[in-house]
């Protein structure tokens, strides 16, 4: 990515592969929120990339403006590995989540979405996270299928 921290300068703890989240907020409103659910560089280049990505690279939002720094709220979340849940149901995986702790991820033919477990903050009800996350995948509300992939994961917070 644009930021390469060069990765021999850092303890071996933050060389780990790890999988994980920036979100930036500005006076509490969400102002960006990029990373991968998938463990494939270490915890600092991870961190460099979704940092990045957030500030510059979320398509909902312009590149973040300097003059926006000083209000700025970064939040890092550090993922644990993906479990993948086998539900036959919508009605199995409502059952199967622990609000509060679980993170969830959704695929389906080329679609996919997730939510930090952070998300249980304005989604408190099973069954609302799970429609809302299906809505934000590009699929209905109540779509299931054989075909849909979900995995779980925790997230340690730093903010």
């Amino acid at each position: 990515g644009p930021l390469s921290p060069d990765e021999r300068k850092f303890p071996p703890q933050l060389r780990v592969p790890r999988a994980t989240f920036t979100t930036l907020r500005i006076k509490g409103a969400l102002r960006g929120c990029v990373g991968t659910t998938e463990a494939v560089r270490s915890l600092v280049a991870s961190v460099a990339d979704s940092a990045y990505a957030a500030a510059f690279r979320d398509s909902r939002f312009p590149r973040l403006a300097g003059t926006e720094m000083q209000g700025l709220d970064i939040h890092i979340s550090v993922l644990s590995p993906l479990e993948p849940l086998d539900c036959a149901s919508e009605e199995e995986l409502v059952a199967a989540l622990r609000p509060g702790i679980d993170g969830l991820t959704i695929r389906e033919a080329g679609r996919g979405a997730s939510y930090l477990p952070a998300v249980w903050e304005s989604l408190p009800e099973a069954r609302r996270f799970v429609r809302e996350l299906k809505l934000k995948a590009g699929m209905g509300e109540d779509h299931w299928s054989d075909s849909l992939r979900v995995w779980r994961f925790s997230a340690e917070e730093f903010g």
